[in-house]
């Protein structure tokens, strides 16, 4: 059965809540959780010139860091366990994660290096005041303030938002449809 199946299957039947899962099919993202499916993020990442929205940005990555490794470790159970290790997950600093995913090879190293970088922005963003005082390295620095350093920012984290989506769909076939299909 394809995921687009069991997605319509699911929004027809009773979900048990003992399944615990971030979806992604066809662009459309889902959350599944304690007996039903609710609207997730957003396939396309919008950002907006100003600290939250950068911010904002970043937690939606993060948690796609931490649902791809809740499902590699515990796959897509509701228990308690599964609650201990995102709380355990919140306490691993995003750039072990980043290299966790390269060793892994979740990520290939292009992609780990673009992460980085990219992260490298929320980091900054999180200990400033306003975007004056954020520059992103891409190649060469530029300051998140300035139009043409933010334009560059932005299509890079919706190329890395993009890329991060696909990323988490391979492990979520690879890791949870064929052992949900039983439990549905």
């Amino acid at each position: 059965m394809s995921l687009s199946k069991y997605v319509a299957n699911i929004k027809r039947k009773k979900i048990s809540p003992n399944i615990r899962l971030y979806v992604i099919d066809n662009n459309r993202h889902y959350f599944l959780n304690e007996g039903s499916i609710k609207k997730g993020f957003d396939s396309k990442m919008t950002i907006s010139k100003n600290r939250d929205s950068v911010l904002l940005a970043f937690s939606k990555m993060a948690f796609l860091f931490d649902e791809i490794i809740r499902l590699r470790i515990i796959g897509y159970s509701n228990q308690s366990d599964s609650s201990e290790l995102l709380y355990l997950l919140n306490l691993v600093p995003i750039n072990r994660k980043i290299r966790t995913f390269l060793d892994w090879k979740v990520f290939d190293p292009e992609f780990t290096r673009i992460m980085s970088r990219l992260f490298e922005v929320r980091n900054d963003t999180v200990h400033c005041i306003s975007l004056d005082e954020v520059n992103y390295n891409p190649k060469n620095k530029i300051s998140l303030a300035s139009t043409s350093g933010f334009k560059k920012f932005s299509l890079d984290i919706q190329k890395a938002w993009s890329e991060l989506s696909k990323i988490y769909v391979k492990q979520q076939e690879t890791i949870v449809w064929n052992r949900l299909e039983k439990d549905l």
